[in-house]
């Protein structure tokens, strides 16, 4: 999966593609739209997908294999919603990663990964295209 140019930005819903970098901020595209804007680094904070990780109980696990498990589950176990019970939530974490830590992986990031995923699969972001082209 090919997270390298999408960051989630402070005080912006979504997930958004970086176009070019400035000395004071970024020029960010939406997803949907595809209009570009500036997002200024006084105003803003920039979180780049690629370097989230999943706390495991070993160490991490990167965001994009928690995405691409994810993916692979679609059909069988889809993605709980947001608003359900926290049990839910919970178990279907330990279904696409079974060895999450349970102390430092909160129920808040559990829901921010499942927003994040359904925001990225429903733009046609996350593909099995993306993830063969990353592995050659």
């Amino acid at each position: 999966m090919n997270l390298d140019k999408l960051v989630a930005v402070s005080g912006l819903s979504g997930i958004y593609r970086m176009v070019t970098n400035k000395n004071n901020g970024l020029i960010i595209e939406d997803l949907d739209s595809g209009k570009k804007r500036f997002a200024s680094s006084r105003k803003h904070q920039f979180t780049p997908l690629e370097s989230i990780a999943i706390y495991t109980d070993d160490d991490s696990t990167e965001l994009a294999k928690v995405f691409s498990s994810m993916l692979d589950q679609l059909e069988d176990n889809p993605p709980v919603k947001t608003n359900g019970s926290s049990n839910d939530i919970k178990e279907y974490f330990a279904d696409v990663l079974p060895n999450y830590d349970k102390d430092r992986f909160h129920m808040s990031d559990m829901k921010k990964v499942i927003k994040w995923f359904n925001f990225l699969n429903d733009r046609g972001v996350l593909t099995e295209e993306a993830t063969s082209s990353e592995e050659e």
